[in-house]
């Protein structure tokens, strides 16, 4: 008989067996990704995040499951509820802790409902989301929230009253481009001509972009980009440090088949790089950094790598982060996001759906303006 079960980590679970359930969706649900955030310690005690994957199980062993988390704080979300939380401390409503359905300091669209195959999709997301609001409920909790879900999880959700939300990112999209000068082709000529200005200019003070896929990344590699990693942090009044040397560590022992680095260097010397991941047809920018602030350097690094690694590699999409409106002049178009969520005071409930209709509202029109002025030319 299937039961329900809230544990204390996804460490708990056996590899294979967590990953049954993720199958090909988002790397950042593997294993790999989430049980070395445990075991670094960038999640757990202290850090805001506390783990309690909520599975279900048949005869012993997991058949679908949620990377789910008990939040102190909303640091490392991505979808943003400061306001929220306000509006509640001034309503005299505890807004912490809450439970946080997805992936740590990873705004990466993904399944938040997970299920091995053969098992029934709807009725897993319908039993899940039950379960979800029953221990917010038990624990006196102040709400659910599910970030990065997919479509079918949204319409499951707001069908059983869930309110959602949406946002959007900034995604590249392969056109079945034959090479680099192929997407150059696709731009209005005023971007085009600002991408070659750009690449020129990185090629004129002598940097050379080198693309490291799996085991083509030395393990000694991975400690300045750490240190890259770390410089972004330091150099940005928004900067949170969410990863830490242990982490960087266990991706080169557990993650390295999932990652791609773009490292430039000059006069053989490494001044900056990318973390990126790839799974399926899919890249995943992550975290950038330099040693020298060279003009266009990041672009170069983040941006045109990436598509012409794409492009190579015959991968049809590349998803950079969150942010970034520059993105959209170099190809990058706004892609919706969405959230749902479950608050359960219905003062607080109420004053939520009113701001989530109007936001709503903004997003779809500023999806829709970034659509009409598309760097990409038109027919």
């Amino acid at each position: 008989m299937a039961e329900l079960d809230l544990l204390g980590g996804v460490a708990e679970v056996p590899a294979e067996e967590w990953n049954a359930v993720v199958g090909d969706e988002s790397p950042f649900l593997e294993w790999e990704w989430l049980a070395s955030l445990e075991e670094a310690g960038c999640v757990g005690e202290g850090t805001g995040w506390d783990p309690r994957p909520l599975v279900l199980k048949e005869e012993g062993r997991v058949v679908a499951a949620c990377p789910l988390y008990i939040k102190g704080n909303s640091e490392g979300e991505f979808v943003f509820d400061f306001g929220w939380a306000d509006a509640a401390y001034r309503a005299g409503i505890d807004y912490y802790p809450k439970l946080l359905v997805g992936v740590p300091f990873s705004p990466v669209t993904g399944a938040r409902f997970l299920a091995a195959p053969g098992q029934d999709r709807a009725a897993t997301i319908s039993l899940l989301a039950e379960g979800l609001r029953q221990l917010c409920g038990q624990n006196e909790l102040s709400g659910v929230h599910v970030n990065f879900c997919l479509e079918d999880e949204r319409e499951a959700l707001t069908k059983a009253g869930w309110m959602p939300r949406l946002g959007f990112q900034y995604h590249w999209k392969n056109e079945g481009f034959d090479d680099f000068e192929g997407y150059l082709g696709s731009l209005r000529s005023k971007r085009r001509n600002q991408v070659r200005r750009e690449r020129r200019a990185l090629e004129e003070q002598g940097v050379v972009i080198e693309r490291l896929v799996g085991d083509e990344i030395s393990t000694d590699l991975f400690e300045p980009m750490y240190r890259i990693y770390l410089e972004t942090i330091r150099h940005n009044p928004w900067g949170r440090q969410y990863l830490n040397r242990e982490m960087f560590q266990l991706m080169a022992e557990r993650f390295r088949h999932r990652m791609c680095f773009m490292v430039a260097r000059q006069d053989g010397e490494l001044i900056a790089g990318t973390v990126n991941v790839q799974k399926g047809d899919t890249l995943y920018g992550r975290y950038w950094g330099a040693f020298k602030p060279l003009r266009h350097l990041h672009f170069n690094v983040c941006y045109y790598a990436g598509i012409e690694h794409c492009i190579e590699h015959g991968l049809t999409r590349f998803e950079p982060g969150a942010g970034g409106n520059y993105k959209q002049l170099r190809g990058f178009d706004a892609c919706p996001t969405w959230s749902c969520h479950h608050i359960e005071d219905p003062r607080l409930a109420a004053a939520i759906a009113d701001f989530l209709e109007r936001e709503r509202q903004d997003a779809d029109h500023t999806i829709d303006w970034y659509t009409a002025n598309t760097a990409r030319k038109r027919d």
